[in-house]
């Protein structure tokens, strides 16, 4: 049985892994010059991390807002001595 927001997290997660792998294969070919070469590295960059490694999806998710919201919450901290 599976309830509709896991569903919808997998759905999340299979569209971020083709944003993932359009920004690796745009990388790629900046890189590479080479749009076949690109293509091979983004597909097995993509297939040993997050194909094989489910979870490790939502990192680079988690890592964005920490750069986005986490600046402003580090600020807010006080260290006390």
């Amino acid at each position: 049985m599976n309830l509709p927001a896991l569903e919808l997290l997998n759905d999340i997660a299979i569209v971020l892994v083709i944003v993932y792998f359009i920004w690796l294969f745009g990388w790629g070919k900046k890189a590479l010059g080479s749009a076949k070469l690109a293509i091979l590295l983004a597909f097995v960059i993509v297939f040993l991390i997050f194909i094989q490694h489910w979870e490790l999806v939502w990192v680079p998710v988690i890592l964005i807002f920490l750069a986005t919201f986490g600046k402003e919450f580090l600020n807010k901290v006080v260290v006390q001595k």
